[in-house]
């Protein structure tokens, strides 16, 4: 059975960081590009990142700027997203989803799988 459990979020002041997790299990992790997508109350969902198989490439969405880092670790079937200088236009749920045909990776319709999600909140 497929598992995908996000942690890490929660309230954060803006211009403060923080990382999110991504335990994955039930599928060949290293055969899955993975990605973090994120969706703001009443918006549609947004592409963040993605990382591909073996690491080598990594994607963000405009918005990012630099700001934040995806990062995998093939050996525990994880992915983390760390987030620095969080904006309150950040504050979104937080999903994370593997991708096994890896054909656009910024399109959330591609994605195999998908978490329940991480609430991350951003104070002004």
């Amino acid at each position: 059975q497929v598992q995908l459990v996000e942690s890490g979020g929660g309230l954060v002041q803006a211009g403060g960081s923080l990382r999110l997790s991504c335990a994955a299990s039930g599928f060949t992790f290293g055969a899955a590009v993975m990605g973090w997508f994120r969706q703001a109350p009443g918006k549609e969902r947004e592409f963040v990142a993605a990382v591909t198989r073996s690491a080598y490439s990594t994607f963000y969405g405009d918005f990012v700027k630099g700001r934040f880092t995806i990062s995998r670790d093939n050996a525990k079937n994880m992915v983390y997203l760390q987030m620095n200088s969080l904006k309150p236009e950040d504050t979104a749920v937080y999903y994370c989803a593997a991708d096994l045909t890896a054909s656009n990776v910024r399109r959330g319709t591609e994605y195999d799988y998908w978490g329940q999600g991480t609430q991350v909140t951003v104070s002004s």
